[in-house]
């Protein structure tokens, strides 16, 4: 294998600075006169006739507040207007919260989305760090918020959607927006030093073990109002990008990871060792593999699968290889065991032959069976957020979010 797939070989930390400088470069037209951001084509040139949405305007505020950490100074300027974005034209004054998005015009988009919260939270959390300027206020309107709207304390979950004017909670529930909330309180948590986030992310993640055990490590995504799980869910709709029908390997793969950051900062490390977490994590990051890695033939994930493991959706997603490049390394951090630096070193070699864009930059966002690119779920190259932290996490203590390490000249 070339050394600059090998984790902890200085040809590989190269390699992933290289990818994150690529990014950072790519993505800088992203932003709209009010701040919000555009959706990103394939050359990186904004797609203005599409929406503006609060979940990528996030994602950017997060990607340049650490771009900032890291000593460009080109970003910071980038981080601040995403965060313009977030202040003004996508902040409800009236109602409360966040909008989903604004069209082109500057209307805003119908309901409110805990996903969409989640990831005003990251970026607040990130652009804390990064000492921008009115972060911090940012971070607590949004925690209030949401605490308010979206945190169910009986259950220990969040609440998926609300209408526009917080006054009718729609039934669906879904654990992507859980999975994003966990990720924004840890985040939320190193950011203030507040643990009241933390616990609750170990909340959402111990119902989720649960699920994961009944389902033989396949994790459900879809449930009722009463948290029972619809596991016919989507059926019309396979391919859906935030619901779509059966598994999702990719989410068991960034579930493990997160099980491992809340359970390695919440306990000693080798105290969390003995805990069944890291167990957890280990066997969601086995199913995955099992199910979606070349199981159609062709190197990379597929996207889904049915409840036994049979692909559904077989269309390769640049965000499930990701997750699976930082899970991989996060599990050899924690457990030192040689198969997942191996697998680490087969996932970086395919992206560097088919998933990253070589001509213009980024990396494909998605691929059909046969490693073509396309773009029937995600046309272009709309944020930088998942490839991004992929050049980042390898490298990052396995108990801290991936902006408290940069700020910590991790």
């Amino acid at each position: 294998m070339e050394k600059k797939y090998r984790l902890d070989a200085p040809e590989n930390r190269a390699f992933l600075k290289e990818l994150r400088e690529e990014l950072l470069r790519f993505g800088r037209a992203f932003a709209s006169e009010g701040g919000s951001s555009y959706y990103l084509g394939d050359d990186g040139a904004p797609l203005k006739d599409r929406p503006r949405e609060t979940w990528i305007t996030g994602r950017m505020a997060h990607v340049y507040s650490i771009g900032a950490m890291l000593s460009k100074k080109e970003c910071e300027p980038l981080a601040d207007a995403a965060l313009l974005g977030l202040l003004g034209e996508l902040r409800d004054k009236k109602n409360g919260g966040w909008y989903f998005g604004i069209t082109k015009e500057g209307e805003p988009l119908p309901g409110k989305s805990c996903y969409a919260h989640a990831f005003v939270i990251l970026a607040a959390s990130s652009a804390y760090l990064a000492k921008r300027p009115h972060a911090k206020a940012l971070l607590e309107d949004v925690l209030a918020i949401y605490d308010r709207r979206f945190w169910d304390e009986e259950a220990g979950l969040a609440y998926d959607t609300w209408n526009t004017e917080f006054t009718v909670l729609d039934g669906y529930r879904g654990l992507n927006s859980n999975m994003h909330t966990v990720e924004a309180f840890l985040a939320a948590a190193d950011a203030l030093g507040d643990e009241t986030y933390r616990v609750r992310a170990g909340r959402i993640i111990d119902r989720v073990i649960g699920w994961a055990f009944d389902c033989d490590f396949r994790i459900p995504e879809h449930f009722t109002r009463d948290w029972e799980p619809d596991l016919t869910y989507g059926r019309e709709n396979p391919d859906d990008p935030f619901k779509p029908y059966g598994a999702t390997p990719g989410h068991g793969m960034e579930w493990a990871r997160l099980i491992v950051q809340w359970a390695f900062s919440t306990y000693r490390k080798e105290e969390a060792k003995r805990l069944p977490y890291l167990d957890a994590a280990k066997r969601l990051y086995r199913r995955a593999l099992k199910d979606a890695w070349q199981a159609d033939g062709e190197p990379g994930f597929v996207y889904t699968t049915d409840w036994d493991g049979t692909p559904v959706i077989c269309d390769r997603m640049h965000w499930t290889l990701a997750e699976a490049i930082n899970t991989s390394a996060v599990l050899f951090r924690a457990c030192q065991k040689e198969r997942y630096a191996d697998d680490y070193g087969m996932f970086l070699k395919y992206l560097d032959e088919k998933v990253l864009d070589h001509k213009n930059g980024s990396w494909f966002h998605q691929l059909d069976a046969k490693n073509r690119v396309i773009g029937t779920v995600w046309p272009g190259k709309p944020d930088l957020y998942h490839a991004f932290q992929a050049a980042l996490i390898p490298y990052a203590p396995a108990d801290l979010s991936v902006a408290k390490a940069v700020a910590m000249g991790i």
